[in-house]
């Protein structure tokens, strides 16, 4: 699998922390067709909880959320990279922002097992066009 590197948009809202309130909001948006492409849940600030989603329709994204009533933030952006499982692959990575001078301020990577990994990028607004150009520059067509 090549290195694909991805812009994506993303959306959060927060709701009080309980059992089945991120499955409330997967169930729904399933039922809209709306396909997520990454997602994340992380506690915060006392009883509640935030839910990070990465459609791949953000605007069919916002007009099911307005339908349902759902305070959304967003789209803030990030990327989406994507390749070969190996020894130093996120490290080299880091190296191409590094050299770019962008600093990473939140970052989430998984292996899927099968020898490849999936790993999105939070960088800073102002950092972002230069941040796209230096991974663009990694990327293996």
């Amino acid at each position: 699998m090549p290195l694909e590197v991805r812009t994506l948009d993303y959306f959060y809202t927060r709701v009080e922390d309980k059992p089945g309130r991120a499955y409330e909001l997967l169930q729904k948006l399933a039922s809209e067709e709306i396909n997520i492409l990454a997602f994340s849940a992380v506690p915060f600030g006392k009883g509640c909880c935030e839910l990070t989603m990465f459609p791949d329709s953000p605007a069919r994204f916002r007009e099911v959320a307005e339908r349902f009533g759902w305070t959304i933030s967003g789209p803030q952006h990030a990327f989406l990279i994507q390749g070969d499982d190996r020894l130093g692959a996120l490290a080299d990575i880091h190296r191409q922002l590094l050299d770019a001078n962008v600093n990473i301020y939140a970052s989430t990577g998984v292996t899927d097992g099968q020898g490849h990994y999936g790993y999105i990028i939070y960088v800073k607004d102002e950092d972002f066009h230069v941040a796209a150009k230096a991974l663009r520059a990694a990327q293996i067509p």
